[in-house]
């Protein structure tokens, strides 16, 4: 939940650039995240789910200043 509220607290447009820019290393590109989930990471949170490009696992780590 805290991770969720960290993740919320970011502007939604934010948000969206966020999604949308995150490095497939299978594409070996930037693509959309897709069925993502969000948890807690010691910087901030991390986005786990899909390339949308090609299914691949698909990272990205948000750092958050508090």
């Amino acid at each position: 939940m805290e991770a969720n509220k960290k993740w919320l607290a970011i502007p939604e447009n934010e948000r969206k650039q966020l999604i949308a820019n995150v490095f497939c290393s299978s594409c070996k590109d930037a693509v959309t995240i897709t069925d993502f989930i969000i948890v807690d990471h010691p910087v901030g949170v991390m986005l786990e789910g899909k390339c949308k490009n090609c299914g691949s696992k698909a990272v990205r780590v948000v750092e958050i200043d508090e």
